[in-house]
C-alpha cells in the first residue's frame, strides 16, 4: 500500500491518492482542479484509478472529481446529505469501498458542514489512517460558518460548531491513538484559524496538542470556535455550488483563455477592471485606469476571489508569459478561468502612483487619511496607527463610500502585498482627485515602534 499526498501551496489544500500495489488500483480523496499530477501517479505504478472521494463540497477550491469519473470511469463518492447534481455514490455512515488489503469506511463527521465525512483506512484488518477532510486539522477543527448562506444544505454557526464537539469527540478521539491523521488543509487555509504547519499527525498526539480535542463543556467549545475566524471570500459560495455540480474539465478550458499582445487603452473594455499581478514597483511606474494590483505570489488566488465577484469578468495581466500561464492555471483552481475576458503581458502603463513622502508622513500623520486593510480579528490584535481607518480589502470595493477624501491618502497592511491591491482600488476611485499612498513594507517599522 501506498498514500500519496499532494500539495497546493498556495491554498494550503492537501488530496491524497492511495494505491494497492496488489491490485494496482487507486481511490482518490479530495482531488485539486487540476487532475493530470494524478494521472501522472497512476501511470507511474500502472494502476487504474478506480474511485474518487469527496469529504464535502469545498469552498476554497474546485475539485476534479467529475472530470475524473469522466475520464476514467471511476466512481464518485460522497455522502447523501451533498445532494449533487453529478452521479455519485452514496457514501453514508458504515459505507466501505474495499480493494486489494485495502478497506476505507465512511466516518459522517458533521460540523464544518452537514455533510462532511471522514474516511477511515484499514490495511490487513488494522485501522492505519484516518483522512479527515475539513473536521480534524492538525492543530486545530474546521470552521462552522461557511454554510449558513451557501448552498441547499444550510446550518448555522452555533449548531455545525455543536456537531463538531460532538464528532471529535464520538468519532474520531475514539479512534486508536497511532492511527495517522491526514486532514485536507494545513496552515494558511481559510478554512480553519490556528492550523500547524505539519502536513500529518497522528490522533494520539492531536488528542495531546489540539485546542479542540482537549477536555471542555460544549458551551466553550463553540465559543472558542466561533470567534475570530478568518474572513470569509467572495468566491467561497460560489465553489461549494460548482462543486455540488461538478466543474467542467481543467485543461480545456484553461486553454480557451484569450492570451493577447499588450492592447492600446481604447481596446480594453472600460467597464471591465483589469486585474495588475506585476510587482508593486512596476506597478506604480505605469498601468491601465482603473487597475488592481493583486501581485504574483502565494495568496494570488485568495485575493482574486476575495476581491472579484464570482461572475465578474476582468482582464489579467502580468510581467512574463511564464506568470501569466501559471497565474490562469491558479485562477482555474478557483473556478474563475471562464471570467478571464483576456489576458496579457504588460511592461508598462498610462496611469502612475506617487511615492508617500515619508519624512512628511512620519512628522505629521495626522494630516493623512490612514486605511488599515488588514483583517478585523489582525486589528483588534494590534493597531498600528491609532487614527487609522479599518476596511478589511475583501470588502474595500464595497465599502469605498467610507473612505474619507479631504486628505491624502496612506494604505497599509501587515507586510506590503494587501497594501497594494487596497491603494489601487482606492487610487482607481479617488487618485484623480488626491493623492493615494501605499505605505507597503515600510509598514513593519511602524509595527515595531509599536511593540
Amino acid at each position: 500500500m501506498i498514500i500519496e499526498q499532494f500539495k497546493d501551496e498556495f491554498l494550503a489544500h492537501y488530496s491524497y491518492a492511495i494505491l494497492s500495489e496488489c491490485e494496482r488500483k487507486i481511490v482518490l480523496i479530495d482531488p485539486a482542479r487540476n487532475p493530470e499530477p494524478y494521472y501522472e501517479f497512476a501511470k507511474k505504478f500502472e494502476a487504474q484509478i478506480i474511485g474518487v472521494i469527496e469529504t464535502h463540497p469545498h469552498a476554497d477550491f474546485v475539485s476534479s472529481h467529475l472530470e475524473i469519473h469522466e475520464t476514467t470511469g471511476a466512481k464518485i463518492y460522497a455522502h447523501s446529505l451533498t445532494g449533487v447534481a453529478y452521479p455519485v455514490h452514496h457514501f453514508d455512515e458504515g459505507e466501505t469501498l474495499s480493494f486489494g488489503k485495502i478497506k476505507l469506511t465512511s466516518i459522517h463527521t458533521p460540523g464544518h458542514s452537514p455533510d462532511s465525512i471522514s474516511i477511515l483506512l484499514e490495511h490487513d484488518g488494522k485501522a492505519k489512517a484516518v483522512f479527515t477532510g475539513d473536521t480534524l486539522f492538525i492543530g486545530d477543527c474546521g470552521r462552522p460558518d461557511l454554510r449558513e448562506s451557501v448552498g441547499s444544505l444550510q446550518a448555522k454557526r452555533e449548531k455545525l460548531a455543536l456537531q463538531m464537539y460532538h464528532s471529535l469527540r464520538d468519532k474520531l478521539m475514539v479512534l486508536p491513538d497511532d492511527v495517522i491523521v491526514y486532514p485536507a488543509h494545513g496552515s494558511g487555509t481559510l478554512c480553519g484559524k490556528a492550523l500547524s504547519t505539519a502536513n500529518s499527525s497522528t490522533i494520539g498526539a492531536e488528542k495531546i496538542s489540539n485546542w479542540s480535542l482537549q477536555e471542555m463543556t460544549a458551551d466553550d467549545f463553540i465559543k472558542e470556535l466561533t470567534t475570530d475566524q478568518p474572513f470569509i471570500p467572495k468566491y467561497f459560495g460560489y465553489d461549494v455550488d460548482l462543486n455540488r455540480k461538478g466543474a467542467a474539465p481543467f485543461r480545456p478550458l484553461v486553454d480557451q483563455v484569450e492570451i493577447i499582445n499588450q492592447p492600446e487603452l481604447e481596446e480594453i473594455n472600460a467597464t471591465i477592471i483589469v486585474v495588475d499581478a506585476r510587482p508593486e514597483a512596476d506597478f506604480k511606474a505605469g498601468h491601465f485606469p482603473g487597475a488592481i494590483n493583486i501581485v504574483y505570489g502565494k495568496k494570488f488566488e485568495t485575493w482574486l476571489g476575495s476581491i472579484i465577484r464570482p461572475g465578474e469578468h476582468f482582464y489579467l495581466t502580468a510581467s512574463s508569459p511564464a506568470h501569466l500561464k501559471e497565474l490562469i492555471e491558479r485562477t482555474a483552481s478557483i473556478g474563475y478561468e471562464g471570467f478571464i475576458e483576456a489576458a496579457f503581458v504588460t511592461h508598462s502603463g498610462d496611469v502612475l502612483m506617487p511615492l508617500l513622502p515619508l519624512e512628511c508622513f512620519i512628522a505629521n500623520p495626522e494630516e493623512f487619511t490612514i486605511i488599515d486593510v488588514r483583517n478585523e480579528n489582525e486589528v483588534k490584535k494590534k493597531k498600528v496607527f491609532a487614527n487609522s481607518t479599518n476596511i478589511p480589502l475583501g470588502a474595500l470595493r464595497e465599502r469605498l463610500k467610507e473612505v474619507p477624501a479631504d486628505k491624502p491618502i496612506v494604505v497599509h497592511c501587515a507586510g506590503g502585498s494587501r497594501s497594494a491591491a487596497g491603494s489601487s482600488i482606492i487610487a482607481a476611485e479617488f487618485g484623480a482627485r488626491i493623492p493615494v499612498y501605499d505605505l507597503g513594507t515600510v509598514v513593519k517599522d511602524f509595527a515595531k515602534e509599536e511593540d
